[in-house]
């Protein structure tokens, strides 16, 4: 039996959800282009290092802000609360000088809205910068709901399916109606322990490989491949 093109997976995949979650950094913003996330990491060790000087040297060791987020967490709860807060102002200020939304991204947001499927941004940065960034570039009104960071709780980031069924629940959309827009492993697991389809969004090159092996249902290069599908699947009925 001959396999169904890309084309068409992505295809029967939007026609049959009724609602869409996109991730934010990466399929809808590139949360620190210009507040470079090194930068940002740094910052978070020094602070972690301050205050608990026996995980100085695990968080000087990366330059991923989160990764230090979820390091912090083994010092006590009031250097996670720290360190979160800190994260959560420099994900502020980063989106502030965060450059235009990714190309195609405001089309697929428009077209899931527009054809009446329920739409969430379902991220690991935190709420708060989402909703700041969807205002300035005015496109919150193409978002249902938005499901942040999890306060004071790392474990229950992505991977972890916590926030897509929170998303779920939010938009009234069972899980396996339901496709997730993510451009990371974390996404393409989150979805699958959710119950939720996914779509690749393979921007740099070596994630088309590694998007693929981690599960994800198809794989797209373009956000505007995703807006032309959504358009293309047309008007879902919903329950009132």
């Amino acid at each position: 039996m001959q396999m169904p093109r890309p084309s068409e997976v992505l295809a029967d995949i939007v026609g049959t959800s009724a609602g869409v979650l996109f991730d934010f950094d990466g399929p809808i913003c590139d949360v620190f282009q210009g507040l470079p996330a090194p930068g940002v990491a740094a910052a978070l060790a020094g602070i972690v290092a301050s205050r608990a000087p026996a995980l100085g040297e695990r968080a000087g060791a990366t330059d991923d802000p989160m990764e230090i987020h979820r390091l912090s967490q083994e010092g006590g709860a009031a250097l996670l609360a720290e360190v979160e807060a800190a994260l959560t102002a420099a994900e502020v200020a980063a989106v502030k000088v965060a450059g235009p939304p990714v190309a195609g991204a405001v089309q697929a947001l428009a077209a899931a809205k527009e054809s009446n499927r329920r739409v969430a941004v379902v991220s690991n940065n935190s709420g708060e910068c989402v909703r700041e960034y969807l205002a300035i570039h005015g496109i919150g009104g193409a978002v249902d709901v938005v499901v942040g960071r999890p306060v004071l709780q790392p474990d229950l980031m992505k991977p972890d399916p916590h926030p897509l069924l929170a998303a779920a629940g939010a938009l009234d959309v069972e899980p396996a109606a339901l496709v997730l827009i993510g451009d990371s492993i974390t996404d393409v697991a989150a979805a699958r322990a959710a119950g939720v389809r996914s779509i690749g969004f393979a921007n740099k090159f070596r994630k088309r490989s590694t998007l693929a092996e981690a599960g994800a249902d198809v794989v797209v290069v373009a956000m505007d491949t995703v807006a032309d599908a959504l358009t293309s699947a047309g008007v879902v009925w919903r329950r009132p």
